[in-house]
């Protein structure tokens, strides 16, 4: 750049010339006094703004303050030519922060290169979005970005930069970016063929999954796929072998990205999940002399062992993974250390099991000491998550020795997780008073208020504790030096029940105000002031020692601090009344147990342990902790199918107290058993009745696809619930087939896909969403192919049970790309009368069983108008079929009646067991009525198999 423009290269020369700051300054000067003259005249062409602009630009990186040449960059950025047009999108990215009022004069010239065919150009205005990211661009350019990343004439390298692009503006304005709206076409580029592009947009799809589980849902299935690819089946470009290990950074990605959804049910990812993480387990069981390529086998591995962790920590690959970790932790290299230790506390914060990890206590506890911080933490939180009541005074025990000289970084946190292991783990409250005070004594200024107040809770609502608590924080303050948090402990347990031990040798009254009072001295005005309120205590039961404190009254009492002289001058007044009046004794009173209450110090180390942009999907502190997590993060879900279909909770989102809330409220709450948190808001969750109703971005937010809807694909859905095979959606595109059987409760379809195009179908994905997840299983017996060829179709199986009564199919969603992003979402004709098997009865057997189901609520009928046959019957043949179709055994000689039919079949569930359902139905040919009654000893059953039979017979309702 410089060797074209000589004025910048001799601006540059004499500037590095320059021997001291002030020939330097001067020079400076010198050069804006004459650019600012040039930019005034105006006047000036292209190159020689470009000229300038370029050494404003080159005077701000020196450090130098400049205030000129931003209208003259917004001016180059709009110019046809490269040279000038990258100037001016340097300057603009340099000199103007995102609240600068020239960027509104930017945002056409953006949009205009970003529409561009020109992809240099398009990287340009890429560049300057994600620099600069401001509020104002965001909502102007969100779109182009994205329409960008999408389009299927941009050059890859384009591509990675908007999907970098999106991201930076997501992290900056998440309100900005429509997350859900856009989930499916994104994440269809994660089936890219170019690893550089996929890279990127799992970058973009692990921060918006984060915030959009279920919108981004399908990105499971796709990240399970391309994992697959990767270490099976060895798919990918030789540029992307690093050191002969497939994309490591891409793995690293998918693996964590597995772990932001909770572990499938569906069989068929589990089993690729599981040869994917042997696989990985098996590459890298053998270490390399090469460093590099140890370095990406072991990014992998760790994470290939925490998704291990996540998805069943009682599988034998977390039995492998801990015999590799174990190895680990004794590692000679740093970094694989703390990897091993960090991997391992997640084990541990999973595991029923601790024994495996147990083995190793003493390597563990030896990582204390190691010579690297970042180890000693790791160290720190593994032996806090592995902490239970066997080892628990062992492991107490160890911390509390380092914690006299472990380092100040790492004190306020061990002085929490010390009193949170030994509040949990406490076998007698004597071992735990005795920690605590020691921790107190040990930790000094380190001990934070929910500390000491804990300590007081708990010893006030243990009465056998009382007298004990109080001698041994006597014997304490009896050292020569206490911290002030061990001389509020004492004023307050003393002042409550110092009098429980003043009887003994060596506690007497005046011993007790002797030790308690020659600390004051030492202490803040809030502990004095707290230590006078044991003072107006001790007045009431040590009459003896009453003139020493009214004493102390009096001379607090002159004091210059306001609370302190308050204080006083009211004990003072209290202690002054004559012996025989019962105020002092009212307001003296024991203070009453505390109610039961969660432990604050929870709080704070969550909160010193906050989600960072990359969210953790595990907490330090057992398996108890970590499920717990779990019930909150389900309490503040996203909406689910039930919800929006009116079959969730009354409130959308359950609202919670996070663990990063006020330390202090906590306390409070804590101890005083208020709630002070604000009324939350009741908004209710709207109940649509179905999913047509919803709206598309509710929809869209909770993963749902919209059912695609014409007159076609209903006739051909209502056909296949009483047929095993047709055809259940076409256009111009793509044909889906069916053929299905059924034994009992279990199912299985096999689904056919034709593409009718001359053009392949790529990103292919097909999901199954269930609205009854309790009622009806439904699985894939595969994954599907990410592509299909020209003219061709593929099959896919899919598993069904039938648990319980359900009368909502499930939905089969399939997505591609065939120039633009497609989805079709289409009704499986799986209903419970696929489950119904046929059962033979007679004439009296019929009829006694009909009498004894009975009638409502475990009949349901129906009346509904029929069509005549061409000769004006009844069409007795297309009734007798769909009957029949339904599954139900047509009984033939049991109504007197020739022109009625009856009909009998059993439903087979696996939790409900089985379910009679008789039916009978009596047409009226003169009325061109039809009337159907059927009768199961299940309500629901009875009424869905009437719905399911009735709707094709039906003039008014019937498609076929």
């Amino acid at each position: 750049m410089a060797s074209n423009m000589r004025g910048l290269t001799q601006f540059i020369a004499d500037i590095r010339g320059a021997r001291v700051r002030e020939l330097e300054e001067k020079r400076i000067n010198k050069e804006m006094a004459n650019i600012r003259k040039r930019f005034k005249d105006g006047n000036l062409d292209g190159y020689q703004k470009k000229k300038y602009v370029a050494k404003v630009i080159f005077t701000y990186i020196l450090g130098y303050k400049v205030d000129i040449g931003h209208m003259e960059a917004v001016n180059l950025i709009s110019s046809p030519k490269y040279s000038e047009k990258q100037i001016g999108y340097l300057a603009v990215t340099l000199l103007m922060h995102e609240n600068s009022d020239f960027l509104r004069l930017v945002v056409n010239s953006i949009r205009k290169d970003l529409n561009e065919n020109n992809e240099i150009n398009n990287c340009l205005a890429l560049h300057a979005i994600a620099n600069v990211g401001s509020q104002e661009m965001a909502e102007a350019l969100a779109e182009d970005v994205h329409r960008l990343l999408i389009s299927p004439t941009s050059q890859n390298f384009v591509r990675k930069k908007a999907a970098l692009t999106l991201l930076r503006l997501y992290r900056k304005h998440p309100e900005v970016i429509p997350a859900a709206e856009w989930a499916l076409r994104i994440v269809s580029l994660m089936d890219d063929t170019d690893l550089g592009v996929v890279i990127c947009v799992t970058s973009l799809v692990m921060a918006l999954a984060q915030d959009h589980l279920d919108a981004f849902a399908v990105c499971y299935q796709k990240a399970a796929d391309r994992l697959y690819r990767l270490t099976v089946e060895h798919e990918y470009a030789a540029t992307y072998a690093y050191y002969k290990v497939p994309s490591p950074w891409l793995q690293v990605k998918l693996l964590r990205l597995l772990q932001y959804y909770p572990p499938t049910e569906d069989n068929t990812l589990r089993k690729v999940l599981h040869d994917v993480l042997s696989t990985i387990m098996s590459n890298s069981a053998e270490p390399s002399r090469n460093v590099q390529h140890n370095n990406a086998q072991h990014a992998i591995l760790f994470e290939a062992i925490s998704l291990a962790i996540h998805l069943d920590t009682n599988s034998p690959l977390v039995t492998t993974a801990a015999v590799l970790l174990a190895r680990f932790i004794s590692s000679k290299e740093t970094n694989v250390r703390y990897l091993g230790l960090d991997t391992m506390a997640h084990l541990a914060a999973r595991t029923d099991n601790l024994t495996a990890i147990k083995q190793h206590q003493g390597t563990i506890i030896l990582s204390l000491r190691d010579k690297d911080i970042s180890v000693r933490r790791r160290a720190l939180d593994l032996l806090y998550s592995m902490c239970d009541v066997d080892n628990s005074e062992l492991i107490v025990g160890e911390l509390l020795r380092y914690l006299k000289i472990a380092d100040y970084g790492l004190r306020e946190e061990m002085v929490l997780k010390i009193a949170i292991l030994t509040e949990k783990y406490a076998g007698t409250y004597k071992w735990y008073v005795d920690t605590i005070l020691e921790l107190i004594s040990a930790a000094g200024d380190h001990v934070g208020d929910e500390v000491w107040y804990r300590v007081v809770q708990i010893v006030t609502n243990t009465e056998d504790l009382q007298p004990y608590a109080a001698k041994v924080v006597f014997e304490y303050l009896k050292s020569p030096s206490s911290h002030e948090s061990l001389v509020k402990v004492g004023g307050y347990i003393l002042g409550e029940y110092g009098h429980l031990i003043a009887n003994e040798a060596g506690y007497s009254p005046m011993e007790q105000f002797q030790v308690l009072h020659a600390k004051s001295q030492f202490c803040v005005a809030p502990t004095r002031a707290l230590l006078l309120s044991t003072y107006i205590k001790w007045v009431n039961v040590f009459p003896e020692i009453k003139d020493q404190l009214v004493n102390v009254f009096e001379r607090y009492r002159h004091v210059l601090d306001v609370d302190l002289q308050q204080r006083a001058c009211e004990y003072f007044t209290l202690a002054s009344r004559p012996d025989d009046d019962e105020l002092l004794q009212n307001v003296c009173e024991e203070i009453p147990p505390f109610p039961p209450r969660e432990s604050a110090l929870l709080g704070r180390l969550n909160k010193k342990h906050s989600d960072t942009e990359d969210k953790r999907t595990w907490i330090h502190g057992g398996k108890d902790a970590n499920l717990e997590r779990e019930l909150t993060r389900k309490g503040t879900r996203k909406m689910t199918l039930g919800d929006i279909n009116g079959n969730g909770s009354a409130n959308g989102v359950v609202h919670t107290t996070g663990a990063g809330g006020d330390a202090t409220a906590d306390t409070i709450n804590s101890l005083l058993g208020l709630d002070l948190s604000t009324s939350p808001s009741s908004a209710t969750v709207s109940a649509f009745p179905d999913l047509q109703s919803a709206p598309a971005a509710t929809l869209a937010e909770a993963g749902i696809p919209r059912l695609t809807v014409n007159t076609n694909v209903d006739r051909w859905f209502e056909k296949l619930c009483y047929t095993a095979d047709g055809v259940l959606y076409e256009d111009i595109q793509i044909q889906i087939g069916i053929k299905s059987r059924y034994h009992g409760h279990i199912g299985q379809l096999a689904v056919y896909m034709g593409n009718k195009q001359a053009a392949p179908l790529t990103s292919f994905t097909t999901t199954l969403h269930t609205e009854e997840p309790d009622a009806v299983s439904v699985s894939f017996a595969k994954l599907a192919p990410n592509s299909i060829a020209p003219r061709t179709q593929t099959q896919q199986l899919i598993h069904v049970e039938c648990k319980k009564p359900f009368s909502k199919p499930p939905v089969l969603s399939v997505s591609f790309l065939a120039g633009s992003h497609q989805t079709i979402a289409v009704r499986l004709p799986i209903v419970i009368s696929k489950f119904v098997e046929h059962v033979k009865l007679g004439q009296a057997d019929f009829f006694e069983r009909w009498k004894l189901i009975g009638g409502p609520p475990r009949e349901s009928q129906g009346i509904f108008p029929i069509k005549l046959d061409e000769a004006g019957h009844v069409d007795l043949a297309k009734q007798r079929a769909i009957v029949a179709g339904h599954s139900l055994n047509v009984l033939d000689g049991i109504d007197p009646n020739p022109n009625n039919l009856v009909a009998a079949g059993i439903l087979h569930m696996s939790v409900d067991g089985k379910v009679g359902c008789l039916m009978r139905m009596e047409p009226n040919r003169e009325a061109k009525l039809c009337r159907i009654t059927v009768r199961s000893t299940s309500e629901n059953v009875a009424s869905e198999m009437q719905r399911l039979v009735q709707k094709p017979l039906n003039a008014d309702t019937a498609l076929s």
